[in-house]
């Protein structure tokens, strides 16, 4: 068992050093990595496409890449924004790594991106552990998914910068204790920021892309106590 867990610890180690030189390699370019993670059918994809399209007419140079399991069908939804988007196919992969991500950037990243989205495997369990040189990492929940979400996954809720709440204009149907919701997340990451949206509704609108600007322009991100106890 402690070989098993000395194996996760080094692969942990290497991919946050790998981090480090991509965000480095990428800030150094004016480069801002935004790095998105979701449960399955969270609406994550219909997020993004609609903040792409806001960047784009906003003049905003953004990329986005996404990774899944197989098939290539968000990759064609985001391709409606009108910005660059690489489809990447983990090959069952739950999640993607650093190194990876640097090589599927090498030769592609068109020149002067100013907002890299990356769409990270449906999954609240890999990703989470994985840093990829993000300078802002977004964990997303709809309000179908039950208040209790932040502690059944308090890694990635625990490391967010910034939480979003899909599907907004559902809640009433879907019966979301939204105080209940902000609790739980307070719980595991305090101080960090819950913001409701809705792609349906426009609630939230541009919210992504301006937060994700901040961030760039060197406006103070949010630091998860998870994440200082770890450094």
């Amino acid at each position: 068992m402690c070989r098993v867990v000395d194996l996760q610890q080094a692969v942990l180690a290497r991919n946050t050093m790998a981090a480090g030189v991509l965000r480095s390699e990428l800030t150094a370019r004016g480069t801002t990595v935004v790095n998105l993670l979701s449960s399955p059918g969270s609406g994550k994809t219909a997020l993004l496409e609609r903040e792409l399209t806001i960047a784009r007419e906003r003049g905003v140079p953004a990329a986005a890449l996404t990774a899944d399991l197989a098939t290539e069908n968000d990759a064609v939804r985001l391709g409606r924004s009108g910005v660059p988007v690489k489809q990447v196919l983990t090959d069952g992969l739950c999640h993607l790594e650093a190194d990876m991500l640097a090589g599927h950037l090498h030769n592609w990243l068109p020149e002067g991106t100013r907002l890299l989205f990356v769409e990270n495997v449906g999954n609240l369990v890999c990703p989470a552990s994985y840093d990829l040189g993000e300078t802002l990492r977004v964990v997303l929940a709809s309000v179908t998914e039950g208040e209790d979400k932040p502690l059944k996954y308090p890694t990635a809720f625990g490391l967010a910068h910034l939480v979003m709440v899909t599907k907004a204009d559902l809640a009433g149907p879907a019966e979301f204790d939204e105080a209940a919701f902000r609790a739980n997340v307070q719980q595991v990451n305090p101080g960090v920021e819950v913001v409701l949206g809705s792609v349906r509704s426009g609630q939230g609108a541009g919210l992504l892309v301006e937060r994700a600007l901040a961030a760039a322009e060197g406006a103070k991100v949010h630091a998860p106590v998870m994440a200082r106890a770890r450094a």
